[in-house]
């Protein structure tokens, strides 16, 4: 792990043991990424936050949504799948406006059916209300039911539809009140863009748990879970959503509040090591350079000899490069990865998981025999990919197997709320 020297900052590290109740009520691996983008004022705003969520693709790939308001008017399409089979240019058409939200999402809390897809669309006596989420809620299931012996009616398994019914039950007179009343109700992780008529919301955590940044594209403006989605719109990168900051986009510009008490942040390690794209910045830092610092510290705190460092790709090829370059060992890419196979980790089904890790990765065995290689993995969750790579190499006869890995076990990585 590193220490991210000058930085106010913290990044959780796995290693440290929470109390135990938090540790019994937390799942056994990450399970909160999602993708979320906004944009407003652009006459070509479906088109822009299609782009902005296939930049997004990484972070979930069991569906996706878009909704638009034309002229105060939602307009809404969502799909199974990826952006690519859920979208087409007809679709993108028929979703004219120039304020948009989009979500990819993969299975965190909720089964994997159209009717948990994002974002969620309602209508209310104000008007429309378009949520989409990036997070995991820990109080969700005391809030659901407090929201049902009210009279609520959820019309989905996700966590993410209450924000939805605590935004439509506050007595605030306008969104930005209606909204910050929600926030305060709620603990846990959420970076999340909300697109009403008359403008696009944004808010993050206290602790910033999940990225959220914010852009602008020709007079208008842009939220995105990464930068890599502004990037490919050719938005100009702004700055980062605060944590516990809450936007509000409109006519009328930009308009910024900081309505809790502030806390110590608490960023989460995963998506330095895993779930964010290399050519991302994120918490304030370049992903890439993140991951080659790990690997560097990595071969500080446990070296390896061998012939040739070799990642586990894609995401443990930066932090090898960091380990092979402070060892002085030459890099190889012992293992080509089949770049039409899904990350094996966000797919929702144990058995398409261990048909993906089979197809996913072939080791180079010309290269392998007889060779002691050190190989190099972002981090274990499940242990399915490092069991079968391991024996992979084995059987390619690779003479000595020595693994590290950039990131402890993920377990104890969750936030621990007060």
């Amino acid at each position: 792990m590193i220490n991210l020297k000058g930085k106010k900052e913290e990044i959780l590290d796995p290693r440290i043991r929470p109390r135990p109740w938090v540790r019994n009520s937390l799942p056994a691996c990450p399970k909160e990424e999602c993708g979320v983008f906004g944009i407003f004022g652009h006459t070509e705003a479906s088109s822009l936050t299609y782009l902005g969520l296939y930049a997004l693709q990484h972070r979930g790939e069991e569906s996706a949504g878009i909704v638009v308001s034309d002229r105060g008017e939602p307009k809404s399409h969502k799909g199974m799948g990826l952006v690519s089979d859920t979208f087409d240019p007809d679709k993108l058409k028929a979703l004219s406006g120039s304020s948009a939200v989009g979500h990819v999402r993969y299975s965190t809390t909720g089964s994997s059916l159209l009717k948990n897809a994002q974002p969620f669309l309602v209508q209310q006596s104000r008007g429309f209300l378009a949520v989409a989420h990036n997070g995991n809620l820990v109080n969700a299931r005391e809030l659901k039911e407090k929201l049902e012996n009210r009279g609520s009616i959820f019309q989905s398994t996700m966590d993410s539809e209450i924000f939805v019914h605590l935004i439509a039950r506050s007595k605030k007179p306008g969104y930005m009140e209606k909204i910050i009343q929600a926030l305060s109700q709620v603990r846990g992780a959420y970076s999340i863009a909300l697109l009403t008529e008359k403008g696009l919301i944004g808010a993050r955590d206290q602790r910033g748990f999940r990225p959220l940044c914010l852009g602008e594209f020709k007079g208008g403006y842009v939220l995105a879970s990464e930068t890599c989605a502004l990037d490919l719109v050719q938005a100009r990168y702004l700055r980062d959503i605060e944590p516990g900051e809450v936007v509000m986009i409109d006519k009328e510009g930009l308009h910024s509040e900081r309505p809790f008490p502030k806390v110590k942040p608490a960023f989460c390690i995963f998506e330095y090591i895993y779930f964010a794209r290399p050519d991302s910045n994120i918490f304030g830092e370049n992903v890439y350079l993140i991951r080659k610092k790990l690997g560097a510290r990595l071969a500080e705190e446990s070296p390896a000899e061998g012939d040739f460092v070799m990642p586990i790709p894609d995401s443990g090829n930066y932090a090898a490069l960091g380990f092979a370059e402070r060892m002085g060992i030459p890099f190889e890419m012992g293992m080509i990865r089949n770049h039409y196979v899904g990350r094996t980790f966000i797919q929702p089904s144990q058995a398409v998981r261990d048909f993906g890790v089979k197809v996913k990765l072939n080791p180079v065995r010309d290269l392998l025999k007889g060779k002691r290689v050190v190989v190099i993995e972002d981090s274990i969750v499940r242990g399915t990919t490092s069991k079968t790579r391991v024996k992979a190499l084995r059987e390619a006869g690779v003479k000595e197997v020595h693994m590290r890995v950039s990131c402890p076990p993920p377990s104890f990585s969750m936030p621990l709320w007060d």
